[in-house]
C-alpha cells in the first residue's frame, strides 16, 4: 500500500512539474557604424591638458539611446584622430588593415549588408585646421581657396559609403562648430578674427550641406545648433562674462575658453557631445 502510495505521489509530481523555461532568443545583431575624425572619438583633453579618447564622444551616446529599443545593436567605431578627407581615403594617420579609414568602413559594410541601422560621418574640419584662426585677408583667402579640394573629396567619401551600404541604411552626416569664436574675447583683433572666421565657416557650411545633399545624405545641424552665426543676444557665462551668444555656445560647449591646463582645446565636452548626439538623433529619425 505505501509503495503504492509513493509511486502515485512521484507521478503526480512529475505531472505537476514544469520543465526548465526556455531561453528567449537573443536579439537579431544590428550595427551602428560611426566614422570621422577625433568627435567621433570622442576626444577632449585630461587634467593634464593632453587630448585623450573617451567615452563620452556622441557616438556613444547615440550608441546607448538606440540601444535601449535595439538590444542586438553594436557599436563600431572606426573614426581616428586627426583624420582629414585625404587621410580617410587613403590613410597615413590610424592603422586600418584595409589600408585607410574609407576602405576599413566599405569592406565593413558590404560584409554586414542588411544588418546596418546606421552610419554616422564628420569629415572636413582637420583639412582646414590651420585655418582657425585666420591672422590676415591674406590667410583668407588661401584657405578659401582650399574649400573646393576638402568638398570634392567629402562627395567622394560619401558615394563610396553609399554604393558600399546600399539605398536602404541610413547615413547621417553633420556639420561643424568653429572653435574660433572664442577669439572674440581677446580685444579688437580677436574680434576680427572671430568675423573673419564665422564667414569663412559659413562658406564652407553651405558647400557641406551641397555634398551631403547631392548623397542624399540627411545633415546633422551642429553648426546651427551652436547658434555660429549669432553675434547677438549676448550671454553671460561664469569665468567669461558677458558675450555673444555664438561665443558663449563654444565656451559653454567645448574646453575652447577653459583654463590651462585642459584649455585652450577645441573639442567638444560632455555638454556639447550631447548636443551632438541630440542633432544626430534627430537627423537619423528624419532621414
Amino acid at each position: 500500500m505505501m509503495a503504492a502510495l509513493a509511486v502515485t505521489a512521484a507521478a503526480v509530481l512529475t505531472a505537476c512539474s514544469s520543465p526548465p523555461a526556455a531561453r528567449p532568443p537573443a536579439p537579431p545583431s544590428s550595427y551602428y557604424l560611426a566614422l570621422g575624425d577625433s568627435l567621433s572619438q570622442g576626444v577632449q583633453p585630461d587634467a593634464a591638458g593632453a587630448s585623450v579618447e573617451t567615452a563620452q564622444g556622441y557616438p556613444d551616446l547615440v550608441y546607448a539611446t538606440l540601444r535601449a529599443s535595439h538590444p542586438g545593436l553594436h557599436l563600431v567605431r572606426l573614426g581616428c584622430p586627426g583624420e582629414t578627407t585625404q587621410t580617410m581615403m587613403h590613410g597615413g594617420i590610424c592603422p586600418y588593415s584595409a589600408g585607410s579609414q574609407l576602405a576599413g568602413a566599405t569592406a565593413f559594410l558590404r560584409a554586414h549588408r542588411g544588418h546596418v541601422s546606421l552610419v554616422t560621418i564628420d569629415i572636413g574640419a582637420n583639412d582646414l585646421e590651420d585655418c582657425g584662426n585666420l591672422p590676415s585677408v591674406t590667410q583668407l583667402a588661401s584657405c578659401i581657396g582650399q574649400l573646393p579640394k576638402a568638398t570634392a573629396n567629402v562627395a567622394t567619401i560619401l558615394a563610396s559609403l553609399r554604393a558600399a551600404a546600399g539605398p536602404g541604411v541610413r547615413i547621417v552626416g553633420m556639420n561643424y562648430y568653429l572653435p574660433a569664436l572664442a577669439e572674440w574675447r581677446s580685444g579688437l583683433l580677436g574680434r576680427t578674427t572671430a568675423e573673419l572666421s564665422e564667414k569663412f565657416a559659413v562658406a564652407y557650411d553651405d558647400l557641406l550641406k551641397r555634398a551631403y545633399g547631392q548623397a542624399g545624405i540627411t545633415v546633422a545641424d551642429v553648426f546651427g545648433a551652436f547658434q555660429t552665426t549669432n553675434f547677438g543676444d549676448p550671454v553671460t557665462v561664469p569665468g567669461v562674462g558677458s558675450v555673444p551668444r555664438n561665443v558663449a555656445r563654444i565656451c559653454q560647449w567645448t574646453w575652447e575658453c577653459a583654463p590651462p591646463p585642459r584649455g585652450p582645446n577645441q573639442h567638444a565636452n560632455a555638454a556639447g557631445y550631447r548636443v551632438i548626439a541630440d542633432e544626430i538623433l534627430a537627423a537619423a529619425k528624419a532621414a
